[in-house]
């Protein structure tokens, strides 16, 4: 990988740059909150070849708002489906939305 590959990736939500440290560290959270949204299979980790964790933004963004809801006193398991739920939802509506696009777009036009 050259150089240039790498700083290319910097803008990749999906690239696993965060130590679990740094993460917990920017979340204000802690590396035992990101091990129970992690076995509670909200998000996974991927791992460094030494097996250390390591997060994308995107992962960062999940476990953000999970953290959000579990300061407002909701369970770790309970704010892990919401998360879930909510992602689901927001899909389902980009679908749903593409859908509407590809309908208006193919039906033919109306005479006045």
């Amino acid at each position: 990988m050259t150089a240039d590959d790498s700083y290319g990736r910097l803008d990749d939500d999906d690239y696993p740059a965060y130590t679990m440290g740094r993460a917990a560290e920017m979340l204000g959270t802690t590396q035992g909150f990101l091990r129970a949204i992690g076995e509670a299979r909200l998000i996974t980790p991927l791992r460094s070849e030494g097996g250390h964790r390591r997060y994308s933004r995107y992962q960062l963004r999940i476990a953000a708002r999970a953290r959000e809801l579990v300061d407002q006193g909701t369970s770790i398991e309970s704010a892990c489906r919401i998360v879930v739920l909510e992602d689901q939802l927001e899909e389902a509506q980009r679908i749903n939305a593409e859908y509407r696009r590809a309908a208006e777009s193919a039906e033919p036009p109306t005479e006045d």
